[in-house]
């Protein structure tokens, strides 16, 4: 078993994984952007603040508790709308990025 107390600093850190599946967690400030399509399928989960997901070019608001599935290849960003931290945890599969946070090469169907 692993565990691990998530903290939500700024930024982006991964928070747990193994070899088929990895967590982290994502802190934009006011205005900030990211998004990139890594290959795999991606869960976005929404844990405070309020932002906007696009994916395919479709726009869904993200407040506290939304859940957002990027499927693997779709592209996708996400930005922070409010006027707080927006803070989300992250879920790939397979993992797609590094424990020290650097980009693994992209997923393969």
């Amino acid at each position: 078993m692993k565990r691990r107390k998530l903290r939500f600093g700024r930024g982006f850190r991964i928070a747990l994984g193994n070899r088929r599946l990895q967590s982290a967690e994502m802190v934009l400030g006011r205005g900030a952007v990211e998004g990139d399509p890594r290959g795999g399928d991606q869960w976005l989960y929404a844990v405070s603040g309020t932002g906007a997901a696009t994916v395919d070019g479709r726009r869904y608001r993200l407040v506290r508790g939304t859940v957002v599935l990027v499927e693997h290849g779709g592209k996708h960003e996400i930005r922070n709308t409010g006027r707080t931290l927006l803070r989300m945890l992250d879920f790939y599969l397979p993992p797609a990025y590094t424990p020290a946070g650097d980009a693994l090469p992209r997923a393969r169907r």
